[in-house]
């Protein structure tokens, strides 16, 4: 199979990106591919997090930065 210059170099830089993106995936913590763990508060546990999550709130915290933080939805806090 005979292959012009220009066809070589895409299939290179095709070739490229795939191992760039392999490294990527093997190099990288696997945090887009595992769903990280949920937290079922309750009791005293649920209540001291609500009081705080207010708090914060009223700081001025932002909400999406209090959802990563804590791994929670923005619902959750906008519920609140």
């Amino acid at each position: 199979m005979n292959l012009s210059q220009q066809q070589i170099r895409k299939l290179q830089s095709i070739i490229t990106a795939a191992q760039a993106l392999l490294e990527e995936a093997r190099t990288s913590t696997g945090r887009a591919s595992e769903k990280p763990r949920r937290i079922r508060r309750s009791g005293k546990d649920l209540v001291a997090f609500r009081k705080m999550l207010i708090a914060e709130r009223k700081k001025g915290v932002p909400v999406a930065e209090l959802a990563r933080k804590h791994n929670i939805s923005s619902a959750y806090i906008y519920q609140l």
